[in-house]
């Protein structure tokens, strides 16, 4: 069972990496639901799978925002109690700085862990199910913000679509009506289009989409002039603007299941399986070096020591996201990794703690006590 002094440390951490957790994870979704409400707006996405999609980024990024939260946690926590003397009197029964990792593995361990899941599992699961719903949205007219019986704005251009009818899957309607405007220099130009019938499609590169039109009419000129023209046609595409796609040939391969990456020898898949590894890593060591980083001398400013520990942590980051681009590239060997990172950091966290003054037992400060004590009495 726990010590009354580890329940209380391991209270205070658990108070600090829920807090940090909770304020990261505002502004990472803050940040996530401007990208995706700007992309709806221009049509880059579908406007009925914004929820969706902001779940599933948000799961993504929990391998990068938990081992932050589990560092300034630890930080905070133990930063307040060197401020405030707390470790003064964990001094005085005899605490070394060991002590302090009791309560801090009961913490970080079942957070590594979850980690590690989301990092090999929830994590890709949750790009793949990203990529599918929005090549759904690709191929349906539903999904994409259309509706039988109302006119709504074109997606991704300035116009406005109706469609009389539609099927279940939303790939072909009856009765379409667009209206679109457009610059002409000074003038302004408008297109109508009518059609009997159509359907949703793909280009053959499955990048773009368009709508192909048959038996109609379509109407064009500028507002305020005689040059208007009258055509119909039997057949005439509509080009869209294509649903957001960030899932390159390369992206999609990231996003392989773990058993997939751990068969294949291409240096992406290496890159992201390292890079995957790297998240519970770097949680254990970052919870490690923050017990050495968080002492602060009582008068030093509250968060002085997180601010040289943030600049730490984005050192770390930014040479690991090198040595991932090294090994995508095929200019370090795959079985190297990201352990020319890990092992440094390791060390340097163990030789921060190693190299901390440690907590001065009671019979140790009895003894520095004891020729004081001799001196007065002669």
């Amino acid at each position: 069972m726990l010590r009354i002094i580890d329940r209380y440390l391991l209270r205070e951490l658990a108070f600090g990496g829920f807090a940090s957790a909770v304020v990261l994870l505002v502004v990472t979704l803050g940040g996530t639901i401007t990208d995706v409400l700007t992309k709806v707006a221009r049509g880059r996405l579908p406007g009925n799978l914004v929820f969706e999609i902001l779940g599933l980024r948000t799961l993504d990024a929990l391998t990068i925002l938990l081992p932050l939260a589990l560092f300034i946690g630890v930080l905070l926590a133990y930063g307040r109690l060197w401020r405030d003397s707390e470790m003064a009197v964990l001094q005085g029964v005899g605490m070394p700085l060991t002590g302090l990792l009791r309560p801090l593995t009961w913490l970080a361990a079942p957070v590594i862990v979850g980690i590690g899941l989301i990092s090999f599992w929830l994590a890709p699961a949750a790009q793949r199910l990203s990529h599918s719903l929005v090549e759904e949205a690709n191929r349906s007219l539903v999904v994409a913000g259309l509706e039988a019986g109302r006119f709504v704005q074109l997606p991704g251009r300035g116009g406005v679509i109706y469609v009389g009818a539609m099927n279940d899957r939303g790939s072909r309607f009856e009765r379409m009506f667009v209206e679109t405007e457009r610059a002409d220099g000074d003038d302004t130009r408008i297109d109508v289009i009518t059609a009997e019938r159509g359907e949703l499609r793909r280009e053959s590169d499955g990048e773009g989409r368009f709508l192909a039109l048959q038996d109609g009419f379509r109407v064009e000129g500028r507002i305020g002039h005689d040059d208007f023209r009258l055509l119909r046609f039997k057949g005439n595409d509509i080009a869209l603007a294509d649903n957001e796609s960030d899932d390159t040939p390369e992206a999609l391969k990231r996003a392989a299941p773990t058993g997939e990456l751990l068969a294949s020898n291409e240096p992406v898949q290496s890159a992201e399986l390292h890079w995957r590894l790297a998240a519970p890593l770097s949680a254990a060591i970052l919870a490690v070096l923050a017990v050495p980083l968080s002492r602060t001398r009582p008068r030093e400013a509250r968060y002085a020591s997180v601010l040289v520990a943030l600049l730490c942590y984005l050192i770390y980051l930014g040479w690991l996201g090198f040595g991932r681009a090294l090994i995508e590239q095929g200019r370090a060997p795959s079985f190297v990794g990201l352990w020319w990172v890990h092992l440094p950091a390791a060390g340097l966290a163990l030789w921060l703690f190693w190299r901390s003054d440690r907590l001065a037992a009671p019979a140790a400060a009895a003894e520095r006590r004891k020729p004081v004590a001799r001196g007065e009495s002669a």
